[in-house]
């Protein structure tokens, strides 16, 4: 890896370009050498693979112009932030299989027709998780008050990385579904719920849970986190 500082002409790159990589990190531009990672087909991937393209025919081939129409008129509201900083806003397809492909992988329907509230969910900011090595148990802590808990149809999907050793202070992933907490209408989830981790784990090691919510009109929030040592 080389460490690179752009002149007047390129203010920044990210991504690749023939054999090399171009981004940047806390201590500035760097480039390196461009690899292939391996292809270890896992079933995950096909399953996720086999959501999106059913995603795409569904869109194509089932949706009405009208329904195609409405999820257009939302991501035009929506903007994202991409790797140079810049503000940017996904396609109506985008946010369709965005949505629709964590629905269908935490045992959701689709949802066909767009959101008509212009704004993501926000992030739940009572989330916590505590793990024991014990009970081999995520103990999840979250906001029962909020609208997807009280809703049929509403999903929180909860992810879990790989147990790392002590130490660790920063954890990209990759992440696995540890499980899914569904909001009903009649009888909300209690919190906290427990969910069976989907590694094992060790007193002293490091993980990280993220999770994200979808609310019952196809709307889907970003990922949020809790890092945290796993207790005896």
């Amino acid at each position: 890896m080389a460490l690179v500082q752009y002149g007047g002409g390129i203010l920044g790159m990210r991504g690749s370009v023939g054999g090399q990589v171009h981004s940047k990190n806390r201590f500035g531009n760097y480039i390196r050498a461009r690899t292939v990672p391996v292809n270890p087909n896992t079933q995950r991937q096909s399953t996720m693979r086999a959501i999106v393209a059913s995603l795409a025919t569904y869109w194509s081939a089932t949706l009405s112009v009208a329904e195609r129409a409405a999820w257009e008129v939302y991501a035009a509201s929506i903007t994202f932030t991409n790797k140079l900083g810049e503000q940017v806003n996904l396609t109506g397809f985008n946010h369709f299989v965005r949505s629709n492909s964590f629905a269908l992988q935490n045992g959701g329907a689709v949802v066909a027709a767009g959101p008509t509230t212009l704004t993501l969910p926000g992030e739940d900011p009572t989330f916590a998780v505590t793990i024991s090595e014990a009970t081999q148990e995520l103990t999840v802590v979250f906001d029962d008050t909020l609208a997807w808990a009280n809703a049929d149809g509403g999903l929180m999907g909860v992810y879990c990385s790989k147990p790392q050793s002590a130490g660790t202070s920063f954890i990209t992933g990759p992440w696995k579904l540890a499980g899914t907490i569904d909001g009903a209408t009649a009888v909300p989830p209690a919190t906290p719920a427990t969910i069976d981790s989907p590694w094992p784990i060790a007193e002293g090691q490091v993980i990280a849970v993220r999770a994200r919510l979808m609310e019952v009109d196809g709307r889907l929030s970003d990922h949020f986190l809790s890092q945290f040592i796993v207790a005896a």
